[in-house]
């Protein structure tokens, strides 16, 4: 069968791929990837809405200034409201549309597809969300490494529960008023966060509940300075509106862009699991769970007490796969040799997720005996 892509990167489709060969893969592979998700995706966009875990969630989007070389800011924007008629969920809508308005990017506000209380963060949100951005990277040219999460009142609980659990998506969230519920803070540790409430805001304790989590994240980056970065606004003689204040947000924010490769992660597990999260894959995620992964040249050290198996999401941003990779997996050596780069871990990557600047290079799969 004949090669549709350039002789060199035939060469290394069943076997080791150099370094330059891989990144020529990537790019080509994704441009195929983008080229069938743009087709299959582009009546969803179209119709103004995400279709995902069985249901639908309705958009929509303001553009502000002009798109930089590198693709667009994406701000996902989430509306209050709640255990409410639906008449009153889309009042809160169509006015979170016109809260925020950066210098540059697109602002969309979802319709969330319930009128729960709960209805930014239950399961389905996160597949929706995966979806919705994944649209707009294809489709709408969309920097993937500078996609924005804030909400307002319950669009505020949403952020409290959705950043730390799918932080390796969004380069900063703002959270506006809400109340964390549940949520643990654990893995913010590489994602900038805001927190907004006004000082009279009293309902369900909000503005001491945005203290407390406050006094979390401090203790937790006073632990550990590289990560945690935070900052924590209580408007003084505000109530639950704000008027205003918190749009401070959006510069703050925009400030910022995710890194897909950080040296050290921390991941916990919510109550909605997830089987990916930066460079670390667990494919049987359970609630509570905890991984504590660094990376110092050549050294993976990793604490995940309760869980023996999990795969290393491996790249040239990371380390250097041309020098053999040393695993530390619970205190004991389960790895050290080169890992070699592989078409079939960029493939498996793409097609898990439309992201071609988290993509893997190769996998390793370790395991404590």
């Amino acid at each position: 069968m004949r090669c549709v892509l350039p002789f060199l990167l035939c060469i290394g489709l069943s076997g080791f791929l150099p370094a330059q060969q891989a990144t020529n893969l990537v790019e080509q592979l994704w441009l195929n990837h983008a080229e069938l998700l743009a087709v299959e995706r582009k009546p969803e966009m179209e119709a103004k809405e995400v279709i995902a875990a069985g249901k639908t969630m309705r958009l929509l989007e303001k553009t502000f200034g002009t798109k930089p070389d590198t693709g667009w800011s994406l701000y996902i924007s989430m509306h209050g409201g709640g255990g409410a008629p639906p008449r009153v969920n889309d009042g809160q809508w169509k006015n979170q549309i016109r809260l925020y308005q950066p210098k540059e990017g697109i602002v969309v506000a979802p319709r969330a597809p319930t009128d729960t209380w709960n209805l930014w963060h239950q399961g389905h949100i996160d597949d929706l969300f995966d979806r919705l951005i994944e649209n707009y990277v294809v489709l709408r040219e969309v920097n993937p490494d500078r996609i924005y999460l804030l909400g307002y009142s319950a669009g505020g609980d949403g952020v409290y529960q959705l950043a730390p659990r799918m932080a390796d998506r969004f380069a900063a969230a703002s959270m506006m008023a809400g109340h964390p519920n549940d949520a643990n803070p654990l893995g913010l540790r590489n994602l900038p966060f805001m927190i907004w409430c006004g000082e009279k805001d009293a309902a369900y304790e909000r503005n001491q509940v945005a203290k407390k989590w406050g006094e979390r994240l401090e203790k937790l980056q006073a632990a550990d300075a590289d990560g945690y970065l935070h900052k924590t606004t209580i408007v003084k003689g505000a109530g639950h509106w704000m008027n205003g204040t918190d749009r401070a947000a959006i510069p703050w924010m925009g400030k910022h862009k995710r890194d897909p490769w950080p040296k050290e992660v921390v991941w916990h597990q919510s109550g909605r699991t997830h089987e990916r999260f930066y460079w670390l894959q667990n494919e049987h995620p359970v609630k509570g769970q905890t991984i504590k992964a660094t990376v110092e040249k050549q050294t993976f050290t990793i604490q995940a007490k309760g869980i023996e198996k999990l795969t290393l999401r491996l790249s040239d941003s990371l380390i250097d796969l041309d020098s053999p990779v040393r695993v530390i997996f619970n205190g004991e050596r389960v790895h050290d040799a080169i890992v070699p780069r592989s078409s079939a871990a960029v493939k498996a990557s793409l097609a898990e997720r439309a992201d071609p600047r988290s993509a893997a290079l190769a996998l390793l799969q370790v395991q404590v005996k």
